[in-house]
């Protein structure tokens, strides 16, 4: 079995981790084009552009990954302050490294006086006002603009998450009442002819609808929905009693793996009512799951009444198309549904990434 994703849920912040590598790798990137700027832009002729160009990429890519680590060892510090008042630590960070380095060049140069690199063209002699009024405008200008790109960002993402999570909430609360009336259909047939399978019915409702009310974006074990999808099963095991019966087939499947509220109820309950319902002498719904490529395969299987093969492919499309939503909603490409059907079988996959512990979801 392949190993899962683990993903923790951690407070938002508007500046990224820079101790992550694609982050490093991208402030070398991002200092080594800001170098290749600054030796570009003068409009006189040099000899010496291609000798400015190593000592400029050197200086950035000091005050560059310098003001990296030091963000990144400041974050988790940062990060419990409100976001205006780190912004303004943030700025001041990447003014003061930027200060201090170009206090170390100007004294290595006075002191050391480098002579396997010519800097005579720098005159830093008498230059000392100059070179820091030079070097510390960039980095406020510089800096101020990639702090308001991170900020920017953030609240674009945080603005993508609420609208995400408010279509989940909508997708979840048009699934609510689908199983929701069958249940108490199903209850109110047995509290006449047996009040105690009744009283369970409604513990297992409760439960049910308890969960069909909880946070949409919130995840659960695949242990508890497969919980939740045998108590659904239980109560329609009471109605359509030796008519249903069930294959499971999902040893494979890791119970810790995280997956979104009532994934599987709403397709076991088209299942029933489009494939064991329409059927006189019912049939049995499959429900199979294995991993694959660190993606969970979970497939519910049903068999197809001729008569009523084509309407169940109808009757389907709903359940189906606010399930997959859903799954595009929380993880993108990697989260899809797809449906095979023919004479006799109706399957449908749902696919989604094995991740395990506290995973938010993805916008």
């Amino acid at each position: 079995m392949n190993a899962p994703h683990t993903e923790t849920r951690s407070k938002p912040f508007f500046l990224p981790d820079f101790c992550n590598v694609r982050m490093v790798f991208a402030v070398v990137i991002i200092s080594e084009l800001l170098a290749i700027v600054l030796t570009l832009a003068p409009m006189q002729p040099q000899d010496s552009r291609w000798n400015d160009l190593s000592i400029t990429s050197l200086f950035v890519q000091w005050v560059g990954l310098s003001s990296a680590a030091l963000l990144c060892v400041s974050r988790p510090w940062l990060s419990r302050l409100r976001e205006g008042l780190a912004a303004t630590i943030s700025y001041l960070l990447l003014l003061l490294t930027t200060l201090a380095l170009t206090e170390a060049v100007y004294w290595l140069n006075q002191h050391l006086r480098f002579t396997a690199i010519d800097t005579s063209h720098w005159r830093l002699d008498g230059w000392h006002g100059e070179l820091l009024l030079h070097n510390m405008g960039i980095s406020a200008i510089v800096g101020a603009m990639v702090l308001r790109y991170f900020y920017v960002q953030h609240q674009w993402q945080q603005n993508v998450r609420a609208e995400s999570q408010a279509r989940l909430q909508a997708l979840q609360s048009r699934i609510r009442p689908h199983f929701l009336f069958n249940s108490l259909n199903t209850i109110a047939s047995l509290t006449q002819i047996n009040p105690d399978q009744a009283e369970v019915a409604v513990e297992n409702l409760a439960d049910l609808f308890r969960n069909s009310l909880a946070d949409a974006g919130h995840q659960v074990s695949l242990a508890d929905e497969l919980t939740l999808a045998h108590r659904y099963l239980d109560i329609e095991k009471l109605r359509l009693g030796e008519r249903l019966q069930l294959r499971w087939c999902i040893d494979e499947l890791p119970k810790d793996a995280q997956v979104p509220r009532l994934l599987i109820q709403p397709l076991l309950e088209n299942a029933i009512y489009h494939g064991i319902e329409p059927l006189t002498h019912g049939g049995t719904i499959g429900i199979d799951g294995h991993v694959y490529d660190d993606d969970l395969y979970i497939t519910i299987s049903n068999p197809v009444s001729k008569q009523h093969g084509e309407a169940q492919r109808e009757g389907n499309r709903i359940a189906q198309e606010n399930i997959r939503q859903r799954l595009a909603a929380l993880y993108g490409e990697r989260g899809r549904l797809t449906v095979q059907a023919d004479t006799d079988t109706y399957l449908t996959t749902v696919i989604l990434p094995y991740t395990t512990g506290t995973w938010e979801a993805r916008q």
